[in-house]
């Protein structure tokens, strides 16, 4: 190496180190928010779902079924993992069958890869990994607006390893949009059919052919009833070099995740909700929540009932759907809505 190729690494490692922060993209890689809730069985069988951990889901089109756990695994600064773990095996892998853990970026947010020029910026991705045995497992990059994939695959032992593998920048590719749209996908293929391994697979390259997205190798998570995966610490940051884990507090880690997801759930018998009617006929449930990725999607969880200003039951509930209950015409206008444990609403405006 050069002297001058010396100094410019060790700017970029300078650049990227721990006193330069911000640098992972990746939310919630310490797997510390959860909440839809922190464990979920029976997992699979439907093309896109997000189970627990915050930010994390899958594509799944499998027979086999899964746990999903955020579990505590203390060990080099972290207190929490996602744990997998295989409950129904499929050993019978049909051509179309995937299931791949993943996470979403915006466009806007990805702009300092450069992709589609000269310049184009490579990313180093990093994350500590265990399971119950030896597997071998494809972690992949891709463009979702002109379909370009690039992967590498890793080896996962029984004790907690730390995965550092470098995507070169995509110079071939397209520039992605600068907004809030699903514009790239980091992802870890635990199972696949023949129509996404057929090909001949060349790590490190970009590419658009499904058939050599897989890894060679590749171990089936869903082969047996006593596979588990465990995954923290994942980071994503802008070069060659791979830093330290940045740690990021609970709470901006849990407002990051709020942009995606808000669960607005009662954990006791209080009020959750103030309500005021639209019509003689329809009471609204309106509170105030920060501002999100794009217009959420609201799910109301629970059974709802009304109590007016003065904590006594006012309203007669007749009807009621995701947002709103019907209400008797001669009832007040303004009550709270009383939403005890396991009652509320989520908000979901996930990519």
């Amino acid at each position: 190496m050069t002297k001058a190729a010396e100094l410019a690494k060790m700017g970029e490692v300078l650049t990227n180190s721990q006193i330069g922060g911000r640098r992972n993209m990746v939310i919630n890689g310490a797997m510390q928010v959860a909440q839809r809730a922190t464990s979920a069985t029976g997992v699979g069988g439907t093309n896109e779902e997000y189970p627990t951990i915050d930010r994390f889901n899958f594509t799944t089109t499998s027979a086999g079924r899964f746990t999903m756990e955020q579990v505590a695994d203390v060990h080099d600064g972290f207190a929490n993992a996602m744990k997998l773990s295989c409950t129904t095996a499929d050993t019978s892998i049909s051509a179309s069958e995937a299931l791949i853990l993943q996470t979403k970026f915006e466009g806007q947010d990805m702009q300092q890869l450069r992709y589609g020029s000269s310049s184009a910026e490579s990313i180093t991705v990093s994350f500590y990994v265990k399971g119950n045995a030896s597997a071998t497992y494809t972690l992949e990059w891709r463009n979702e607006e002109d379909g370009r994939n690039i992967g590498k695959t890793f080896n996962v032992t029984t004790d907690w390893t730390r995965v550092i593998i470098t995507f070169t920048g995509d110079t071939g590719g397209s520039p992605v949009d600068d907004d809030n749209t699903h514009a790239f996908t980091l992802g870890i293929w635990l199972h696949g059919g023949s129509t996404f391994s057929g090909g001949t697979f060349t790590e490190n390259v970009y590419h658009s052919t499904n058939n050599q997205r897989i890894g060679d190798g590749q171990t089936s998570f869903l082969d047996s009833t006593d596979r588990t995966f465990f995954i923290t610490g994942l980071q994503m940051e802008l070069g060659s070099q791979a830093t330290p884990f940045e740690h990021r507090s609970f709470g901006e880690e849990f407002r990051l995740c709020q942009r995606y997801f808000q669960s607005h759930v009662g954990t006791s018998s209080d009020a959750q909700y103030y309500t005021d009617y639209y019509s003689n006929s329809t009471i609204a449930a309106q509170r105030s929540h920060p501002q999100m990725r794009t217009k959420a999607t609201g799910t109301r969880v629970g059974t709802w009932t009304i109590l007016n200003m003065t904590g006594q039951p006012d309203l007669t509930v007749t009807s009621e759907s995701d947002h709103y209950l019907s209400r008797g015409v001669n009832d007040t206008a303004r009550a709270y809505m009383f939403a005890g444990a396991n009652v509320g609403i989520t908000l979901d405006a996930e990519l």
